[in-house]
C-alpha cells in the first residue's frame, strides 16, 4: 500500500510509525546478517525461531536451531534472550543460552546511519567451548523509494578454553518488491578469527548471497537467506530459515499518516 505525507509518496513500511520515529521494516527483522536499530517499541514482544544450516566441503553440515524472545523496553532499550541447540554428525545437544541487550543512541534520523549500540553474552556448553562476550555496532537506515540497508561492526571474544577472538563485519542491502509484503536483497560476511597462542594465524571466512522476507499479515514474517562460502576457511554454503511472530505491546503515539486509516 502507497501512503501519502507532506505531499510525497511512501512505502507504508517506510512511514515513521515507532515509539522512536522509526519506520514500520525495521519492526520485523529483514536481514539475518545484520541487525537495524530496535526492532520492539516499548513492552511490545515477539519470537523468532531460526534454522541455520552450514554446508562444508571437508566435514559434515551442522544445524543450529535458535529460539529468541525479544522485548521492547522504555528508552530506546530492547532486551533479547537466546536458548540454542545444535546438530551434527547425527547428535543433538545444547549449544548455548545467551542474552542481548541493545540500545539506540537517538531517535530515528537524528543521527547518520541510526547507530545502536549491542551487548550480548553466551553461557556455552563447556564441551564446545567457553562463554562468549560480543560487542557491535549497528548502523542501518533507508533511502529513496523501498531500499533499505544495514551494516555491523562486531568483536567477539571467547572468555575461557582457546580464548577465540573474532573481528566480523556483516551489511545487508535490500529492495521492496510489494509493499509489506515482498523485499529481495543481499547479504555478507566478512569474519577474521584467531585463537591464544597462534594470533598470527587467522582464520578468514566471507560469505555473501541473496535474501528475500515475506511477511505474512501484520504480525509475521519469514526470511530467507543463502550465503555461498568464498574461502577455505569458512563454510561451502551457509543458510538461514527465520519465521518471526511480534505480539505487539503497549499502545503508542508514533507517527501515523492521516492517510493510512482512510
Amino acid at each position: 500500500m502507497t501512503i501519502t505525507s507532506t505531499g510525497q509518496s511512501l512505502l507504508a513500511e517506510e512511514a515513521n510509525s515507532g515509539s522512536y520515529g522509526q519506520p514500520e521494516w525495521t519492526q520485523h527483522r529483514r536481514f539475518g546478517t545484520t541487525r537495524v536499530y530496535i526492532q520492539k517499541d516499548p513492552w511490545e514482544v515477539g519470537l523468532e525461531q531460526w534454522w541455520r544450516n552450514r554446508a562444508y566441503n571437508d566435514r559434515s553440515p551442522q544445524q543450529r536451531f535458535m529460539s529468541e524472545l525479544e522485548i521492547g523496553l522504555p528508552g530506546r532499550f530492547q532486551l533479547d534472550l537466546y536458548h540454542n541447540f545444535i546438530h551434527e554428525d547425527g547428535d543433538t545437544h545444547w549449544d548455548e543460552t545467551a542474552v542481548e541487550l541493545r540500545h539506540a543512541l537517538a531517535d530515528w534520523g537524528k543521527i547518520w546511519g541510526n547507530p545502536t549500540l549491542y551487548l550480548e553474552y553466551a553461557f556455552v556448553n563447556n564441551d564446545f567451548g567457553g562463554d562468549v562476550l560480543e560487542s557491535k555496532i549497528l548502523l542501518g537506515d533507508d533511502f529513496g523509494k523501498g531500499w533499505h540497508w544495514g551494516l555491523n561492526f562486531i568483536f567477539e571474544t571467547e572468555m575461557s578454553q582457546e580464548r577465540a577472538k573474532e573481528v566480523s563485519i556483516a551489511g545487508g542491502l535490500s529492495k521492496t518488491i510489494i509493499d509489506e509484503v515482498l523485499s529481495a536483497g543481499v547479504e555478507f560476511q566478512w569474519k577474521h578469527e584467531t585463537v591464544a597462542g597462534e594470533r598470527s594465524s587467522a582464520e578468514v571466512q566471507f560469505e555473501i548471497g541473496p535474501s528475500i522476507q515475506t511477511r505474512i499479515g501484520k504480525s509475521a514474517h519469514l526470511d530467507l537467506v543463502a550465503l555461498a562460502g568464498c574461502t577455505d576457511d569458512g563454510p561451502r554454503l551457509e543458510s538461514f530459515v527465520i519465521f518471526g511472530w511480534d505480539f505487539g505491546g503497549k499502545s503508542h503515539g508514533g507517527y501515523r499518516p492521516t492517510s493510512v486509516s482512510q
